[in-house]
């Protein structure tokens, strides 16, 4: 970073599952002076649904515009009360979204929805992250990968989902064939604001990150890029056919992926030529923001959680079974990013409070306190954590919850505990397998708002992975993390950065909260894990002979007299 001078700013977009963040960040400490956030007006909390179809949900790329120029304009307005600020002094602009959420465009780079033809009709939409409606083509993806080019499968953990790209693209061919034939292309989110952003009015000039490439489209420099034609019509010709209309190359984000357009400039009060960063996936960037480094496991926790670990790009790196991916770039140039993740983690206890309990926030605070006071293994519960499948390890979205140990005397507190509780061992599996494949983690960064509110939640984790839980210094991290790509963008002559550690450095924190884990929790839920796997394996479908289901029901009451005896 430059020394001297006026002070720089860069603005960071954060593209959420319900809405859209805005912040402006001091390059020189990482301080956010301006933040505004406009919720999506479509469909429910911005999700679009199908009542015949709980798998499906979708987003309108209305919203998206709408939601940048609002909370831009939002952020850039509180920003004003800072000393000396002015628009002038932003010196670039991050984007990360939610991923794989792939839009359908046309021949502008303009996506279908906004086209009034196809009002109505949900494949035009963007295909949000969480939806799963293409299980079947996933399950059919991976089995043809396996049999034809292994090689696909490897870095992704062995596994092609239904959250990300190409069983989107591929259910959109079989349930709206008018859809996917009107389109000239499909861009994920993360690449289609900063070509929005940009000016960029073709598909083929909108500059890709490999953080959506690498991750959910199977795009490797190993095999050439994207999945070969031959493969992809052994799946169905069309697809074949529009990889052709895709694209040919991905980068790393230590570059711009445009600068700011005339009319942008003009709608937002910034500088035309600004450099706009590549965009990536908001955990991805959330991990930047959280200070991520080798040895830190960074989990950005909110409806569902991520995983995110980087390891130097010069050293070997081994394949890890039921990994969601392994991308050199993905995070931060010169290190490959590693990704994992849980389906469901603040949407399980919601379903528990909101829908079963018919419950509100105080009712979380409640079922929390309530919670706090039971030891380990008292409540005699045990739970999968399943309840909109399973992404990490098994990547399966067709599992459901399970809920073992119940008796007439099982109150809500200890079932809300038992959610998290599986949540986290859950998360210990993760960890476990990243370990045995050469990839250590000493200890655990937590970005969102669970994190910073729920004592119980982090206290339950550091216990169960017997690691210390730290919280990272910023509320927002993705945004952050989306702020210090933008730095790194417009480099150090601008008064940004020249390589991501550096910003990290100086725009990252953590709290002084530190969450230790506890010798005798830890020993109790070393029993509970035990027990955890035995389901998990076993429901899981993992061949294993350490499951004897037909005692765990007693184990688990035997565990919860000795504690409660103690």
């Amino acid at each position: 970073m430059s020394d001297g001078g006026a002070a720089a700013y860069t603005l960071g977009l954060d593209y959420g599952t319900g809405s859209v963040r805005a912040v402006v960040v001091d390059c020189s400490d990482g301080r956010i002076v301006g933040t505004h956030v406009s919720d999506y007006p479509s469909g429910h909390h911005g999700v679009v649904t199908d009542p015949r179809d709980p798998h499906l949900a979708r987003q309108s790329p209305a919203d998206y515009l709408e939601g940048l120029r609002v909370a831009t304009l939002g952020a850039l307005a509180a920003a004003a009360s800072t000393d000396g600020f002015t628009g002038e002094r932003v010196i670039g602009i991050g984007v990360d979204t939610t991923g794989s959420t792939p839009i359908p465009v046309d021949g502008r780079a303009r996506p279908l929805a906004l086209d009034p033809a196809w009002a109505g009709n949900p494949a035009a939409l963007a295909w949000l992250w969480k939806d799963h409606t293409a299980a079947r083509e996933a399950a059919a993806i991976t089995a043809v990968a396996a049999e034809h080019a292994p090689e696909y499968l490897s870095p992704i953990g062995g596994t092609y989902s239904s959250e990300w790209f190409w069983s989107k693209v591929w259910r959109c061919l079989k349930v709206a064939p008018d859809v996917f034939d009107a389109a000239a292309s499909w861009v994920e989110l993360a690449d289609w604001v900063p070509a929005v952003l940009s000016g960029i009015e073709a598909p083929r000039d909108i500059r890709r990150c490999v953080c959506a490439a690498g991750h959910k489209a199977m795009y490797s420099r190993a095999w050439g890029g994207l999945p070969s034609r031959a493969f992809l019509a052994r799946l169905d010709p069309k697809l074949a056919e529009l990889r052709d209309r895709l694209y040919e190359e991905a980068y790393a984000p230590d570059r711009p992926a445009g600068t700011l357009s005339a009319e942008w400039a003009g709608a937002l009060g910034l500088t035309e030529g600004i450099p706009v960063a590549m965009g990536g996936f908001d955990a991805h960037y959330g991990a930047v923001g959280a200070g991520v480094t080798p040895g830190t496991l960074v989990k950005i926790i909110g409806t569902s959680t991520c995983d995110i670990a980087v390891a130097p790009a010069d050293q070997p790196m081994e394949a890890v079974p039921g990994i969601c991916g392994i991308v050199d770039g993905s995070v931060m140039d010169s290190f490959y990013g590693i990704e994992a993740g849980q389906s469901a983690v603040g949407d399980l206890l919601h379903w528990w409070v909101d829908v079963v309990c018919e419950g509100d926030a105080a009712t979380h605070a409640r079922l929390s306190d309530e919670a706090s006071r039971l030891r380990p293994g008292e409540s005699g519960l045990l739970a999968l954590d399943w309840n909109n499948g399973n992404r990490t390890v098994l990547v399966d979205p067709r599992l459901t919850g399970l809920i073992v140990g119940q008796t007439l005397h099982s109150t809500r507190a200890e079932i809300y505990r038992a959610l998290i509780e599986a949540t986290a061992f859950g998360a210990r599996a993760i960890v476990e397998r990243m370990a045995e494949h050469g990839i250590p983690i000493e200890r655990v960064v937590c970005c969102g708002g669970i994190a910073a509110k729920n004592d119980l939640f982090m206290q339950v984790y550091a216990d169960v992975l017997g690691r210390p839980m730290l919280i990272a210094g910023s509320d927002q991290a993705p945004a952050l993390g989306a702020a210090i790509s933008a730095a790194v963008a417009a480099g150090a002559e601008a008064g940004g950065y020249r390589t991501f550690t550096e910003a990290q450095a100086r725009m990252t924190s953590l709290r002084d909260e530190r969450f230790e884990p506890r010798d005798e929790a830890h020993a109790v839920y070393d029993e509970l894990y035990g027990m955890y796997r035995e389901l998990h394996d076993s429901f899981g479908g993992v061949a294993t002979d350490r499951a004897a289901l037909g005692t765990l029901m007693k184990r688990l009451l035997d565990l919860r007299d000795r504690v409660t005896e103690a």
